[in-house]
């Protein structure tokens, strides 16, 4: 069943009360994270990588050659 407002009112007490909480909790969040957007308090998750080598330009060449191949494919069947 559905709640009765006054034309008056857009929201209920309780709509009220459910943004109210949703906006606290939303700057107790934002205040943990501090200056940082993404959240990161350390550089733990850097720990094991790699950076990347001098041949990631042959893997960059090996993918678009494979998209060509594909694309010339679908064209000749195609005809």
């Amino acid at each position: 069943m559905g709640l009765y407002l006054k034309q008056s009112e857009t929201r209920s007490e309780l709509q009220n009360k459910l943004a109210a909480e949703l906006q606290d909790r939303a700057r107790k969040k934002a205040a943990d994270f501090g200056d940082r957007p993404d959240g990161v308090t350390d550089a733990e998750y850097m720990k094991n990588t790699k950076q990347t080598t001098s041949l990631a330009w042959a893997w960059v060449l090996i993918g678009v050659a494979i998209v060509a191949i594909v694309l010339w494919l679908v064209i000749a069947t195609a005809s």
